[in-house]
């Protein structure tokens, strides 16, 4: 009697979760691709839910500051939840204005990053010298083309948050693809061993009868 190679019991719960992260990966594609067709809601967004979060970020560490007050730590974290409030506040209320600036720091960190990785390569000369010296210049361009178009760049980080979606929705489908071939693989094999070892029936070699 041949066995089912479907896997059971925690692979078949592996398997099924293996399908949720590639189901999640979707998601995040199509939400990667609609951000990049419509680029302007996708920066009002981003810095909305920005604002949220360094908002509700600031409510829970007064908080817990507050459970804390009588340690040495409780004016920093009163401090820090209080940046956190207002700049969370200043983001929900104008969040054209945040993206501007987030879209100026974004341009200033690939010009000193492009900056430091040509220099760096030039200086050690390595195996990858070719490679970084790619990734410094293309740095650098990314940076060039933010400043040359801001303040109208602030489209710059909607850009940014979709293609982050879009990549990191074709990274889970590609884990959760390969992990259930993974699960159906190794049920399969399991299986295989099972059988050969003997079924239920006392399969395998029977003894020589006696004639």
């Amino acid at each position: 009697m041949t066995r089912s190679s479907r896997p059971t019991g925690e692979a078949a719960k592996l398997k099924r979760g293996f399908g949720w992260l590639g189901a999640l990966g979707v998601l995040l594609v199509v939400g990667g691709l609609v951000g990049l067709l419509y680029t302007a809601f996708a920066t009002l967004t981003t810095m909305l839910l920005f604002g949220w979060l360094l908002l509700i970020g600031g409510v829970v560490g007064l908080g817990h500051a507050v459970q804390a007050r009588g340690s040495n730590f409780f004016w920093l974290g009163v401090v820090v939840a209080a940046l956190n409030i207002a700049a969370g506040v200043v983001v929900i209320r104008r969040p054209e204005a945040a993206a501007e600036a987030l879209a100026m720091f974004a341009a200033l960190l690939f010009l000193t990053g492009g900056l430091f990785r040509l220099v760096g390569s030039l200086v050690v000369r390595g195996p990858q010298m070719g490679w970084t010296l790619l990734q410094g210049a293309f740095d650098l361009f990314l940076g060039i083309l933010v400043l040359s178009a801001w303040p109208s760049s602030r489209y710059v980080i909607g850009t940014l948050f979709s293609l982050a979606l879009l990549f990191d929705g074709l990274g889970l489908i590609a884990t959760g693809y390969g992990g259930r071939r993974v699960v159906s693989m190794v049920s399969e094999q399991m299986v295989t061993d099972s059988d050969g070892r003997g079924g239920p029936d006392g399969g395998g070699v029977k003894p020589v009868q006696p004639e």
